[in-house]
Order: structure tokens, then C-alpha cells, then sequence
């Protein structure tokens, strides 16, 4: 089994993972999403690490490519039909091993991926068969703030979690 301080490639689904799962739709047929602050901040964490996130998505939503480009993710699938062909072609231009990756999932269309890479990871609202099926499970549900105790989880256990807060912190405290 893949150690989880070994990570260097993030995968996340995004409905449920990234966002509640609710999708609140208007009378025009657009669609809204809701993306929380922790989250996005645990993903600039990881990032400045040199790590990869990729968001992979079997939806297609303007409001993913928006929280995408705020928050620097240039590895993003939408309409993914098959979520480990994306991945493999992601990883392949990374340079990086389906070992090094871990899928953050919450519901039945991610089991196939998360039983394809090295670690996995459910939220804790995630379905009964995803939670068993996983290395890991959070405290937090998807949408509100999974994703960062994910982030802070494979860093406490790589050993840059300090740091990178420390780092933080300094950034702030010299604004």
C-alpha cells in the first residue's frame, strides 16, 4: 500500500468533494456551486509545495473553471467520461507514478479511480461503499472544508505542513 507521505499528485471529483454536492439551479438553467475558503486555502498551501492538483469532474460548470483559475489549478478535467484515461494522460504530463497520486472521492462513480491510484481518500459524507473502499476518510463533509483536512493530512505526514503555515504566516505578517 502507498504511504500517504509518498503524495505529490492531488486528484479531486468536485461535486461533493469540493462543493456540497448541491446544485442550485436557476429558472434560466444556470447553474451555482458554492467552493469554501478553507478549502482553496489548503489548495495554495499544496501548491507552493511544488504539488499537483487536478480536478476531474463527470459535469461541465463555468463556476469550476472561475474557482480553477482563482486558485492557479491548471490540470482540470470537465465532462470527464472516463476519469482514469484523464487522470493517466495528466499524470503522464507531470512525470509522476499513479503511486504518487491520491483521489479525494464521495459517491459511486469514484470507486473505479480511487481503487486505481496509491492512496485514496472519502469525505465524510461520502457513500458507505466509497468510505470502505478508501485509505482514509474525513471529519469534515465535501464542501466544507474535506479538502483542506485532506491537504493537511498528506502534509503533516510528507512533513511540510509546518512549514508551509509558517511560511504563511510570514507572508501576512510582512503586508
Amino acid at each position: 500500500m502507498t504511504m500517504p507521505q509518498t503524495i505529490t499528485v492531488l486528484a479531486l471529483d468536485v461535486d461533493g468533494v469540493l462543493t456540497d454536492g448541491k446544485l442550485y439551479i436557476a429558472d434560466n438553467g444556470n447553474v451555482m456551486k458554492t467552493f469554501h475558503a478553507h478549502d482553496g486555502l489548503g489548495i495554495s498551501l499544496w501548491q507552493k509545495c511544488g504539488f499537483h492538483i487536478v480536478l476531474i469532474s463527470g459535469r461541465n460548470e463555468n463556476s469550476v473553471t472561475v474557482r480553477a483559475n482563482e486558485l492557479g489549478i491548471e490540470h482540470v478535467f470537465q465532462n470527464s467520461k472516463n476519469k482514469i484515461a484523464d487522470l493517466q494522460s495528466c499524470i503522464q504530463a507531470i512525470g509522476c507514478t499513479t503511486e504518487q497520486v491520491c483521489f479525494v472521492g464521495d459517491d459511486l462513480g469514484d470507486l473505479s479511480i480511487m481503487n486505481h491510484v496509491g492512496y485514496s481518500i472519502a469525505v465524510q459524507n461520502a457513500a458507505t461503499e466509497v468510505k470502505t473502499a478508501s485509505d482514509w476518510v474525513t471529519s469534515l463533509p465535501g464542501g466544507e472544508g474535506a479538502v483542506r483536512e485532506a491537504i493537511e493530512y498528506l502534509m503533516k505526514a510528507n512533513g511540510t505542513w509546518d512549514s508551509s503555515v509558517a511560511s504563511m504566516m510570514q507572508e501576512h505578517a510582512n503586508q
